[in-house]
């Protein structure tokens, strides 16, 4: 039995009729057909399906469309305006802090939290807040040096 929900996808409401049990990562990408988060793991721990929802980053592969419903839901493809980047999305161009690109949407929006939640972290504070996500390419440090270059750009 489907149940109607509504949600402000990316700052534009919709509604759909969804399974229950359909994952919020399957309802953002085969019902919305936003592509940006990827599935991952499934399980949680690569983070590579994180959104925002209401302003707090989550593996939208532990989380039900239905669970959304009434709430505001930011992707990768939301922090984009006008055809600009955003600042978090520029920097991780900049200082290379994306290699195969899987992980990189879950990367920039889990750094999109840690830069709310703290303006100017350390190097520490940034790899504890990265902990959360998985990337098998870089290494991290290209990772950070980007969440240190949008700080200082936000910061300013």
């Amino acid at each position: 039995m489907k149940r109607e929900i509504s949600v402000t996808l990316n700052g534009k409401p919709r509604t759909d009729e969804v399974e229950p049990r359909l994952l919020l990562i399957h309802y953002i990408r085969d019902v919305a057909g936003l592509t940006g988060a990827h599935v991952g793991c499934e399980t949680s721990i690569c983070g590579a399906c994180t959104v925002a929802v209401d302003g707090i980053a989550v593996k939208s592969c532990t989380m039900f469309a239905v669970q959304a419903d009434g709430k505001n839901v930011l992707t990768i493809e939301g922090l984009a305006s006008n055809g600009n980047l955003h600042t978090i999305q520029e920097a991780f161009w900049n200082e290379h802090g994306l290699q195969c690109g899987f992980c990189t949407p879950g990367m920039i929006m889990v750094t999109k939290q840690i830069l709310e939640r703290n303006p100017n972290p350390t190097e520490e504070e940034i790899r504890h807040g990265l902990e959360g996500n998985l990337c098998r390419c870089t290494g991290y440090q290209h990772i950070v040096n980007a969440v240190k270059t949008a700080a200082a750009k936000t910061g300013a």
